[in-house]
């Protein structure tokens, strides 16, 4: 009996230590799951690449290595990483490229200066002078946006006189000049598209494109960008469109 006793307590220690060292091998692996899986969501175009099933899981995880030993603060095998990248599932994307189909008119307009000036008691009352001063004139561009702390203006070139005299007492933050900016038309339900945005600056980034600045509309979108980089964005608009 004795000896049954000892060899009883011996397979329970054993089992114990079993259950333990899985757990502690799941909770080790679950933790760095967790750590790849909020990199990847970090990084749009890579979720999108996986959703597409276009990347070797071996050559991502080499790629991914450095930066989970750093976060994890310890050596971790590529073989853990490859597993928590099987296990990863992105969201399919909803979009589709006959989206872009349905994107209306573009037009491109050059010469625009931006202004950025940090608001002050006086800068509603100026912008009212500035609105004053070019309500008869045609074929310019003025567009200001605002904040509790700046006020940003994209005006026409030629407006350059009058915003600094009006705006001469405020304290400038930046000035930008040789500006150019796409104003496309979006499609019906436009808010309704999920990742329609997400795809138009994802195709620019691919391409190297700058986005100076953004200002969007219930029906259309314009993006800013130097001068250098119009003609470049225009012909990709044009491509996507026809895509």
């Amino acid at each position: 009996m004795h000896n049954y006793s000892l060899s009883g307590r011996s397979k329970n220690k054993t089992a114990i230590f079993h259950i333990f060292a899985q757990n502690v091998y799941y909770i080790t692996m679950k933790t760095i799951s967790t750590c790849v899986h909020d990199m990847i969501k970090h990084q749009p175009f890579l979720d999108d690449a996986l959703a597409r099933n276009i990347i070797n899981f071996s050559s991502l995880a080499a790629d991914l290595q450095p930066q989970v030993e750093k976060e994890m603060r310890k050596p971790v095998k590529q073989g853990s990483i490859i597993m928590a990248l099987r296990r990863y599932h992105p969201k399919r994307s909803k979009f589709s490229s006959n989206n872009f189909r349905k994107l209306g008119d573009m037009i491109v307009r050059s010469g625009i200066t931006e202004y950025t000036y940090l608001n002050s008691k006086d800068t509603i009352a100026k912008k009212a002078r500035l609105l004053e001063s070019v309500k008869d004139q045609t074929g310019i561009y003025l567009n200001y946006s605002s904040n509790y702390q700046e006020s940003n203006f994209l005006v026409s070139t030629s407006l350059q006189p009058a915003i600094e005299k009006i705006f001469k007492e405020e304290k400038l933050v930046s000035v930008s000049g040789e500006l150019a900016s796409i104003t496309i038309t979006l499609p019906e339900k436009n808010t309704k598209t999920v990742g329609l945005y997400f795809y138009i600056f994802k195709l620019l980034a691919y391409e190297g494109i700058p986005v100076y600045e953004v200002i969007s509309t219930s029906n259309y979108f314009t993006l800013f960008l130097e001068k250098e980089y119009v003609n470049q964005a225009f012909l990709l608009m044009n491509e996507i469109k026809g895509s």
